[in-house]
Formats: structure tokens, C-alpha cells, sequence
């Protein structure tokens, strides 16, 4: 922006003339201050002329210079929007161009540019207007001369200034005031120029040149004895605080302020002490409250304008406050104490309003604190060092009793005489609540520590917070409860306890407040079991199992059980806190209440009519219905983790939670974006789960969303006012349907798509009714996706669109185009630089779709990459040394880590080198040497005997074959895999069954997944098949070898599908150690190492434990390239199963931007699920993953180690 000119000023000032004199009438004939900045603000409202002063044509026309192209950009981007669904009316188009433009740098220059003309234009005027004055008082002086000094006429008109034409005092009507104003004058004189005074126009007395020669006067005239005439001084005062400009107000303010502050360090001025208290009729004091509460008055009131002026005035106004209230008397000669004036501002205004006021908004708040922070910190001090002295009183005497007798003889006996112990507490109030507004705002929390007089160390945010709490317990409202079992809690009533739990509740809500308590101030120390964390659940299970008999029979206890589990909850549905409180079992105590409450609502008794215990028995119901919710609620977030969900679904309780869940999502009661984000969360977790995908069912939670999905793509959706014809969509997916294609891909991941469509045929009906709408997940694929039949196609109205949005999870059209990407995806396996996908939207040349379509069988060769397939690498240097240390026969102490050593120093300088013969022999050595050692093993030994023609009449199933056509088809591809290995793979794959039913247990399970074999394709062993250059021999070998190592459990996931080395109740839940332990730790990583990653998952309520599952469950084929699974497995077998984590954590830090990206496109789901992983190599993060097994390693492992059922 250009600076001004002085023309640019003259034109400014001259077109602002202009507009103050055509509206000259209206200003002048308001009756105030604010009534004249109320038609001025209103003035387009009533003025037909608004549009035609040049001022507002100066304004109109700068607008459009500056913001003008950008807000038609803007408009044609809304225009664009509409036209691809999201019609939002006009409302919403000029809400949205208007916050945008009002966000643009553009219009912050402008404004910028503006204000800074408008300051010079209005000093430059009001410095003519003072030269105009001042002639205007020469001019004045010489008529006086010629006239009489005893005569002047009230007429006096100041005709020169263009902005007040009203009637004025000459100077010497104010003269002759200021002179009877003087203490040596008669009573009835003063008093009398006072009642002059009051009664002349107010803006006549302000403009004059003698006021600050009158303020002066009127300061020290308050310290009049006669009440009457202070008080004539006080309503002069309250008439100028309310119709006077702020820079007069100021000084009057200040002056006042300044007054007060000599006041009350004067030794000639009584002021009462403490232990006297403070009698309000006393006629001193009655003028020094009045005089504080003036100055109150115009505290809490200043703020709504003062933003208006420059920041000197309000800095002034500020500061002489801030002085008056850490006035401090010297205490050291008395033997009471004196008040301070800060007793009399409390005893005026108790909650300290004006405080919060002058914290409200930053263009204060900003002020105040800068001088409470440089110079008058002593008031923060003071205010903490009230709350201490008040917590010791209560803890010291008996407090409630020493109140009520206060009150007892303020009712009683001087009804208008405050106490000590009385205006001690209203000090206390006061303080408290300046110190929670100060909390508020990070600025006011960085003013902390504070050092106490007489106190040891400093006092931090912890301390005080620590401070509050105990007041809560401690405070004299609170009945108390002597028990001699519980000696920690003296005096902590129901009431109490809540609004404790509530701080707790607040504290564990940010991160660093869940630090806090779960980990203590020290978070090196070993004494885990005394930080917050662990004494709140302990507490908390206490009270669910009811071990606590001090609270038995309350009817409130219900209410402090759910306050404390609320707490418990902030911290369980987190990994970081599961973690620290699994030990205490909380889902169990839960559960276990849940069901109790849940017989007791059965057993109410229906009320009958007429009865008088009608409305009695409708609010016990009530009451148990509304604890049984929220029970299951709290229940409900235990699957916020993986971990966590495990844990609900060992409690049986997972179906009910859900339709909780699903009610409250039914009901809209997602009243904030981070309950809609929470509750996205949940849903990916649960889905996640077989247990889960039917509970979803079950609710009734997948039958509305596919309603609602159905809706959107065949309907349209009803609140959207339909200005023009709805355009035909360009995008795979039409935005309408976004949220719920979202939804769709969240919720069905393998094992929830294998819950609910596995053994069902689809409908394929003769006739589909036009009003028939899908409710479940099959019917979605027979209706959208598998659209075989003409009356399928005449089914939908929006054939196209819908069509499109199935084939997303021949003409060239969207349809097509989409249709060819589909099946080019689906028949091609391979890593990123290893298959090419044709786009899924048309080229803007004259050849829009290059691609050729693919119907049939070959796969068109432009699909295929000209990758470097499969080719012997030369013997290294590197290698030989890691061979060398594999072929020692006895092997010493220290060669495993040698072995690992070696193999990251490849890994990190040539890691192509680990491929083909080289890694085949690497990885059978490896494994073998480790197998014959027994602290490595993990899993027992197993004998395994079947024969070829043990396993020849066994079937695999159709998934099964699938993946072998897959797996051979991808091997060819890349020269590993020659003829006959579909045979070979599938002879490996049958007898790893027959070896792994040796160790698995028989259930009954409603669960699809857990009857029978591993439901799905065993990708590890087709990776293993395809390393071991399709030797079956060879990869069986290993794999019997390598099912001892606990690695095994993690890269092989089939290895502990209703497996005997497990729990029974994690086998019956159907959740694999890979979920609720491996994906558990990523997300706990990566809430630390990556808190942007995690939080744009959060935000676009996805999971990133869901991802993980299906990048390690189907080995990252189709992530990766070859070699870089090749480096998953090996640098897994090599390094341990703990780096299967830090290789997804890697993964996210490769993907950070892309991440943060498509969550503001609201993509991510469909980002990370349908992109391969471009760029990564898992060599390029080897340093990067060794420092998080520095961190995390111990914790990892032990955790891993602990899924097995532990021998008794």
C-alpha cells in the first residue's frame, strides 16, 4: 500500500467537512456523547443522502480498488462449488466471501492504510480546531477588557469552531467559580459555585481553558470535611464520566485514583484496621466507599469504548488502578493491621468484574498484564498470599462456626459492620477471582512463580492449582466427615468432590495437564504408583466397587462416581494413559456396575395413576437410566485405543456400548466439533474389530448410514434450497456424498466386510422398486457396484453417479473412466514404481483419455513398469562379513548383536544389496542360529509330522486361491517365480494350516472369522515364497523354524489365529496382538514424535491403528515396492518385531505433509488407503528408527512379550 500524500490528506479532510456539516443539526441536538456516536454509527439507516457525501464515495471507491478482484474470485469460487453440489444460498456465499476477504492480508493493508490516514486527517483537524480556540480566547480577552470584569453575558458564542456552535461560560464566569471554590471562602460561596457549576453545560465547562485548573480544585476540595459538598464534587464527577470524551474522563480518573492513593498513605487519615473492621455508616467512611465505588463504576464501564482512543489513554487509566491497589501501608509500628484500598474495591465489587472486563478483550488484557508483570506484581502476590492465609485459617479454627457467629452478630447486632474475619473473606473472594481470570490466558499463567514473604521456594501454576483444590475441600460450606478410616479427606463432601473431579477433568484434557498427572512433576522418578494419575483411579475403583462406606446410602454418590470416571475416562482414552491404569482393571468395575444398575432399572416398579409415588418412582427410573448411560459411555471410550478396545470387548458389553453410541449420534448430540471428531474415531476403531463390525450392525449404526448414503446419491439432500438445476458431477465422488463415502470407507476394513457379506449371494432380483432403499452392506454392493442386470440400472435415478460412487471402494465417460481404473487396480499388484494406474479423471488436450480400456485378459503392457526386474547382485565386501558371522559354529557371547550391527551398516550404506540369493541365505541362517538358542525362543517347539499326503485331499479357500493367482502373477512379473509355482505356493500354504491347527484351540464363536481357518489370504507366506525364489521346501523350512521367534507373532499373522498361546478371552474377542499392541504403540509414538500427524487424524476422524492393520496384515503389498518388503521382513526378523512399529511411525514421517494436506481436502482415509507410499525406502529412516528403539524399545518389548498366557 502506497503511503499518502499531503493532498491525500487535504481531499480526506475536506470530503470529512463536508459530512460533519451536512449532519452538523443531528450531533448537536443529541441530548450526549453516546447518543451522538449512535447517529453517527446508524447514519446509512436514516440519512437518504449517506450514499451521495463524498466521503462515502472516497470509501466505496477504495474498497473496490483493493478488494475487488479478489472478492469476484471468491464469488466465482462459490459460483463453482455450486455447481458441483454444495448449493448454500445467498446467505451463505456473502458470509463466506466476507470472512475470507476479511481474513486477506489485502484487507488488513487496507484497514491498515485507512487508519493511519484517518489519525492524521482528525490530528490535523483538531490541531486547527485548537488554533481557532485559541484565537478565539484572544479575541475573547480583548472584549472582556472593554467591557465591565463584573459582567458577562451567558450568550458567549464560539462561532469559529465547525464542530460546536452550542453556548459556553466565558472564562471569566469559570474564573469567578474557581476563585469561590478556594478552601479560604466562605461554606455557603463554595457550595454555591459547586451548585453553578453542576448546573451549566457540561461541554461549556470542559472546552475551557481553566480545566485543569478546576480539576485541580475540585481534587482537593474532596477532601472537604462536609459530606454534602464531596458529595456535589462526586456527581460532578458522574456527570463527566458519562458525557464526557475519554481523554477528560481520564484525567479525571486519574486524578481521582492519585487522590485516593495519598488517602490512604496519609498517617493524618483514620483508616480503620482490620481487627476494628469497617462500619459503613460512619460518615468517613460512607465518602471514601462512594468515592471507590465511583471509581468502580467507571472501571467496568470504560472498556466498552475506550478502544476507540489512542492506547495512551487507556494505558493511563490502567496503571493509575493498578497503583492505587497495591498501595501498601508500613505495618511495621501498628499493631493491627491497616486496610489497604484494595479491602475497600472488594467490598464494592466481590467477584472483581472489573478485572474480568479488562481481561476481556486482548487490546487491554495485553496492557495489563505488561504492567503486572514489570511493576505491580505485588498484587498477584498479595492475592495468592490472601487465598494461603485464608486456607490456614480454615484448616487452623473452626471456620464454619467462627462464620456463622459472624453473621449471626452482623444480623443481630450491627447489621452495617463488617468484621475482620469478614472482610478477610471478601478479600479472599476477591482475590480468587482475579487469580482464575489470570489463569485464563497463557501471558497471566507465564507471570508464575511468584516468591511469598515468609515462604520457602517459589509458588508455581501447580501450587496454586494444588491451593484451589484444597480451598474446595477445606472450605467452611462444607459439612464435615470425621472418619477414622479415611483421614484424607477431613472435609470433602459430595459437592466438593465434583467440582474437584471437574478441575481434574479440565487439567486432563490438554496434553501437558495429562503429563502432569500421569507422570508427576518428575517424570524420571520411580515412585509411579503416588502420581495423580494412579491415586484418581484408585480412588475411583473404590468407589465403583463400593469399598468406601463413608458415602453409602448418599444420593449423590452416583454423581461423584461419574465426575471421577470422567476423569479416569480423559486419561484411559488415551494410549499414553491406558497404558499407566490398565493395572487397575477399571473396564471390570465398570462393567460390573453397569450390570448391577442395569438389574435394578429392570426391577422398578411400573407406577400406577393416581398413585401419590407416580412422580418418586419416575425420577429413581430416571436417575438409574441416566447412571446406567453414562456407565456404558464411559466404557464406550475404553475403544478409543486399541488396546482399549480389547479390554471392552473382554467385558461383553461392546453391543450396548455401541448402541449408545449410535443413539447419541442419531439424536445430534455431537454438540461440539471435538465430540463429532471423538465419535469418528471410535466408529474407525470399533470397525475395525469382527466383534465390532456387528456391534455396528447391531445398533443399527450401518443400516442409517447406507439411508443416508442412498439418500444423498439418489435424492439430493432435502435442506438444500434449489436455486438451478443440480449439474452432472465431475469428480469420482460427488461432494454431497462425501461425508458419507468417508464414513463408508472407515467403517468396512477386512474384517468388518468379512463380518458382514461373507456367505451371502447376492439379491440380483428380477424387479427393484424405485422406493426400495438399501439397508445393509450387500444390498449397497448389488445396487451401486455389481450392476449386472438392466433392472438394476432402471432402479437408480442418478445411474452415473451412483454407479461411480461404487465402483470407488464404454464411452469415454466418468463411469468408464472410473470402471478401467478399477479393474486396472484390482488385477495389477506392485509398489509404486512397479505398476502404472491409468487417472481417474479426463486430460484437458485433444486426446483426453490415452489410456487403452481394460475388459479382458492380457493386461494391457502400458500398465506394466520397466522396472529392473530380478538380477544376481556381485558378492560384497559386507555381506561376506555378515555371512561370516552367521557360518561361526560356536558362537560367542555378543554375536547376535554383532550379526544386527552388520546388518544396519548395510542396511544404511547399501541396502540394495539385501535382495535375491543374498537375503534368502541372510535370513535362513539368521533364524536357524537363533532357534538354537533358547533364550531367544519365544514359543515352544512343535513337532510336525504330516506327510504331502496328509494335507493333498485339504482345500484352500476361494480367498486363498485368489491370492495364490495374485502372488504367482506378481512374482512372474518380477523374475521370481517361474512355472508350476501356483502348485508349490499352494502346497506351503496347505501345510502351514495343518501346522499351525497343532497349536489353536476349538470356540464357539457367533464371529464368521474365528470359525475355521485364518479368514483371509496369508500374505506373509506368499512374501516368504516369493523370497525363497519359489523353493516350497525351503519356505517351509523357515517358517517352521521361524514360528518359534516372537517375531513371528507379529509378521505372521495367521501364526496366533485361535491360538492356544493366548488368552481365552483375547482368542474369543477375535483382535489380534498386531491390533491392540503393535497399532496401540503407533498411535502412542505418534502422538509424541509426530503430534501434527496425529492431530490431522484426529481432525479427520480416522484412526491411524486402522491403516496400520491392513498395511501389516497384507505385508505392504501394493504400498511398497519389492525390495522395500523385502526390508520390512528383514529388518523385523533382524532387529526384532518392535521396529515393525518404528518402520509405521517412519512411514507417517515420510507421508507429514501429505497428511496434513488431504486432511484439509478431507481425503485422508481415501489418501492413505488408495496411495502406494511414493519415495519411501525404508534404508533412507534407519538412523531415525534406531533413535526411537533407544526410547522405546524396553517398553515395546515387554509389552509384546506379554501377550502370551503366562505360565502359573
Amino acid at each position: 500500500m502506497t503511503p499518502f500524500s499531503s493532498e491525500d490528506l487535504a481531499m480526506v479532510q475536506a470530503m470529512l467537512r463536508q459530512l460533519f456539516q451536512s449532519v452538523k443539526e443531528k450531533i448537536t441536538g443529541a441530548p450526549s456523547l453516546e447518543c451522538a456516536e449512535e447517529i453517527l454509527l446508524h447514519l446509512e439507516e436514516t440519512d437518504e443522502n449517506f450514499h451521495n457525501y463524498e466521503f462515502v464515495k472516497y470509501l466505496r471507491q477504495h474498497i473496490c480498488t483493493t478488494l475487488g478482484s479478489m472478492i469476484e474470485e471468491e464469488m466465482e469460487k462459490c459460483t463453482s462449488d455450486e455447481n458441483q453440489g454444495e448449493e448454500c444460498g445467498y446467505d451463505t456465499v456473502v458470509q463466506h466471501v466476507s470472512k475470507r476477504t476479511q481474513e486477506s492480508e489485502e484487507y488488513k493493508e487496507m484497514m491498515h492504510y485507512l487508519k493511519n490516514i484517518m489519525i492524521a486527517v482528525v490530528e490535523s483537524m483538531i490541531t486547527k480546531f485548537e488554533e481557532d480556540e485559541t484565537q478565539s480566547q484572544e479575541r475573547q480577552k480583548k472584549i472582556q477588557k472593554e467591557k465591565s470584569r463584573s459582567y458577562c453575558t451567558d450568550n458567549c458564542s464560539d462561532s469559529d469552531s465547525s464542530f460546536n456552535q452550542s453556548y459556553r461560560f466565558c472564562q471569566g464566569k469559570l474564573q469567578l467559580i474557581l476563585d469561590q471554590l478556594d478552601p479560604g471562602q466562605p461554606k455557603e460561596v463554595r457550595y454555591e459555585a459547586l451548585q453553578t457549576l453542576c448546573s451549566a453545560p457540561l461541554s461549556d465547562v470542559l472546552n475551557c481553558e481553566n480545566w485543569t485548573t478546576l480539576c485541580e480544585k475540585l481534587t482537593v476540595s474532596l477532601s472537604d470535611p462536609d459530606p454534602a459538598f464531596s458529595d456535589r464534587i462526586l456527581k460532578f464527577y458522574a456527570q463527566t464520566f458519562s458525557f464526557s470524551p475519554l481523554h477528560m474522563t481520564k484525567e479525571i480518573y486519574t486524578r481521582l485514583a492519585r487522590y485516593l492513593e495519598l488517602y490512604f498513605l496519609s498517617r493524618e487519615n483514620r483508616i480503620p484496621t482490620l481487627s476494628a473492621g469497617v462500619d459503613i455508616t460512619n460518615p468517613n467512611m460512607t465518602r471514601l466507599l462512594k468515592k471507590v465505588r465511583l471509581l468502580n463504576e467507571y472501571q467496568k464501564e470504560a472498556p466498552s469504548f475506550w478502544i476507540r482512543h489512542p492506547e495512551k489513554y487507556m494505558e493511563e487509566i490502567v496503571e493509575s488502578t493498578l497503583s492505587l491497589l497495591t498501595v501498601k501501608h508500613d505495618q511495621s509500628h501498628v499493631v493491627s493491621q491497616i486496610l489497604d484500598p484494595i479491602y475497600f474495591f472488594a467490598l464494592v465489587d466481590i467477584k472483581a468484574v472489573w478485572f474480568k472486563k479488562w481481561m476481556h478483550a486482548h487490546y487491554s488484557r495485553t496492557t495489563v498484564l505488561r504492567l503486572l508483570e514489570k511493576k505491580y506484581k505485588s498484587l498477584v502476590t498479595t492475592a495468592v498470599q490472601q487465598c494461603i492465609q485464608y486456607l490456614e485459617l480454615c484448616k487452623t479454627m473452626k471456620a464454619d462456626e467462627t462464620l456463622r457467629h459472624s453473621k449471626h452478630c452482623r444480623n443481630k447486632q450491627k447489621p452495617f459492620h463488617y468484621l475482620g474475619e469478614e472482610l478477610q473473606y471478601i478479600y479472599f473472594i476477591h482475590s480468587l477471582c482475579l487469580l482464575g481470570r489470570l489463569l485464563i490466558y497463557t501471558q497471566g499463567r507465564k507471570l508464575f512463580p511468584i516468591k511469598l514473604k515468609n515462604k520457602k521456594g517459589l509458588v508455581s501454576l501447580i501450587d496454586l492449582i494444588v491451593l484451589f483444590i484444597q480451598l474446595i475441600c477445606y472450605s467452611p460450606s462444607c459439612p464435615k466427615m470425621t472418619s477414622a478410616a479415611h483421614p484424607a479427606s477431613p472435609n470433602c463432601s459430595e459437592t466438593a468432590l465434583i467440582h474437584i473431579a471437574d478441575i481434574l477433568a479440565r487439567i486432563a484434557s490438554v496434553e501437558e495437564g495429562l503429563i502432569l498427572l500421569l507422570y508427576g512433576e518428575n517424570t524420571n522418578s520411580s515412585e509411579e504408583s503416588s502420581t495423580g494419575a494412579h491415586i484418581i483411579a484408585q480412588f475411583s475403583k473404590k468407589l465403583l466397587d463400593e469399598d468406601i462406606s463413608i458415602f453409602s446410602g448418599s444420593e449423590m454418590l452416583p454423581l461423584v462416581k461419574g465426575a471421577l470416571i470422567s476423569v479416569c475416562r480423559q486419561i484411559y482414552s488415551t494410549c499414553e494413559g491406558l497404558q499407566v491404569l490398565i493395572t487397575y482393571n477399571l473396564h471390570e468395575s465398570l462393567a460390573k456396575a453397569w450390570k448391577k444398575t442395569s438389574l435394578l432399572s429392570e426391577r422398578i416398579p411400573t407406577p400406577v395413576d393416581g398413585s401419590d409415588s407416580v412422580s418418586s418412582v419416575s425420577q429413581e427410573s430416571q436417575n438409574i437410566m441416566t447412571w446406567e448411560d453414562n456407565l456404558l459411555d464411559d466404557l464406550l471410550h475404553f475403544a478409543a485405543t486399541p488396546k482399549g478396545l480389547l479390554l471392552l470387548q473382554r467385558t461383553v458389553a461392546i453391543n450396548e456400548c455401541v448402541t449408545i453410541m449410535f443413539n447419541q449420534y442419531a439424536k445430534k448430540l455431537q454438540d461440539s466439533r471435538h465430540k463429532k471428531f471423538d465419535c469418528q474415531v471410535l466408529v474407525t476403531q470399533v470397525a475395525s474389530t469382527a466383534a465390532g463390525a456387528i456391534a455396528l450392525k447391531k445398533s443399527g449404526f450401518i443400516n442409517a448410514l447406507i439411508t443416508e448414503l442412498w439418500s444423498n446419491l439418489e435424492y439430493g439432500r432435502d435442506d438444500v434450497r434449489v436455486i438451478h438445476p443440480r449439474t452432472t458431477p465431475v469428480d469420482p465422488i460427488d461432494r454431497s456424498c462425501q461425508k458419507s463415502f468417508l464414513a463408508l470407507v472407515s467403517l468396512l476394513t477386512y474384517p468388518a466386510i468379512y463380518e458382514l457379506v461373507s456367505n451371502q449371494e447376492l439379491p440380483n432380483k428380477a424387479e427393484y422398486s424405485l422406493r426400495e432403499v438399501p439397508t445393509c452392506v450387500i444390498d449397497i454392493i448389488d445396487r451401486l457396484i455389481i450392476l449386472n442386470s438392466e433392472a438394476k440400472i432402471r432402479s437408480l435415478f442418478n445411474y452415473e453417479q451412483s454407479h461411480i460412487f461404487g465402483l470407488r471402494d464404454f464411452i469415454i465417460d466418468g463411469l468408464s473412466v472410473e470402471r478401467n481404473h478399477v479393474l486396472v487396480r484390482i488385477n495389477l499388484v506392485g509398489g509404486p514404481l512397479e505398476r502404472i494406474l491409468p487417472p481417474r479423471t479426463l486430460e484437458q488436450n485433444d486426446n483426453p483419455y490415452p489410456w487403452p480400456m481394460f475388459s479382458s485378459y492380457p493386461l494391457p503392457n502400458c500398465y506394466l513398469s520397466d522396472i529392473s526386474r530380478n538380477s544376481d547382485i556381485e558378492q560384497d565386501s559386507d555381506l561376506g562379513k555378515l555371512l561370516l558371522c552367521l557360518k561361526i559354529s560356536d558362537k560367542q557371547t555378543g554375536w547376535i548383536e554383532n550379526c544386527r550391527r552388520q546388518f544396519c551398516k548395510m542396511m544404511k550404506a547399501k541396502p540394495d544389496i539385501i535382495s535375491g540369493e543374498a537375503l534368502v541365505e541372510l535370513l535362513e541362517k539368521f533364524v536357524l542360529h537363533l532357534t538354537e538358542s533358547q533364550s531367544e525362543c519365544y514359543f515352544p517347539s512343535v513337532e510336525y509330522t504330516a506327510t504331502d499326503a496328509n494335507v493333498k485331499n485339504e482345500s484352500l479357500s476361494s480367498v486363498q486361491q485368489l491370492g495364490i493367482k495374485m502372488t504367482v502373477r506378481y512374482g512372474k512379473f518380477l523374475n521370481l517365480l517361474k512355472v508350476g509355482a501356483e502348485s508349490d505356493l499352494a502346497w506351503v500354504l496347505k501345510h502351514c494350516e495343518r501346522f499351525l491347527k497343532q497349536q489353536q484351540i476349538s470356540i464357539k464363536s457367533s464371529l464368521l472369522s474365528l470359525q475355521g481357518n485364518y479368514a483371509g489370504h496369508d500374505w506373509f507366506v506368499s512374501s516368504l515364497f516369493m523370497i525363497m525364489l519359489g523353493d516350497k521346501e525351503k519356505t517351509f523350512q523357515f517358517l517352521h523354524q521361524f514360528s518359534r521367534l516372537l517375531t513371528s507373532a507379529f509378521l505372521w499373522l495367521p501364526r496366533l489365529h485361535i491360538s492356544s498361546y493366548l488368552p481365552i478371552e483375547t482368542v474369543k474377542s477375535g483382535i489380534h496382538p498386531v491390533y491392540f499392541c503393535c497399532t496401540h504403540y503407533v498411535e502412542m509414538l505418534l502422538k509424541t514424535e509426530l503430534p501434527l500427524v496425529f492431530s490431522a487424524f484426529h481432525m479427520s476422524g480416522f484412526a491411524p491403528s486402522q491403516i496400520c492393520l491392513q498395511w501389516i496384515t497384507q505385508c505392504f503389498w501394493n504400498y511398497l515396492d519389492w525390495i522395500e518388503i523385502c526390508h520390512y521382513i528383514a529388518t523385523c526378523v533382524f532387529l526384532g518385531p518392535d521396529y515393525q512399529v518404528y518402520i509405521c511411525i517412519a512411514i507417517f514421517k515420510h507421508l507429514q505433509q501429505d497428511i496434513l494436506q488431504h486432511t484439509q481436502t478431507q481425503d485422508l482415509q481415501v489418501f492413505l488407503k488408495e496411495e502406494a507410499l511414493h519415495g519411501f525406502r525404508v534404508s533412507d529412516y534407519f538412523e531415525y528408527m534406531e533413535n526411537l528403539e533407544q526410547n522405546y524399545r524396553t517398553v515395546l518389548l515387554r509389552d509384546m512379550r506379554d501377550i502370551r498366557v503366562q505360565n502359573t
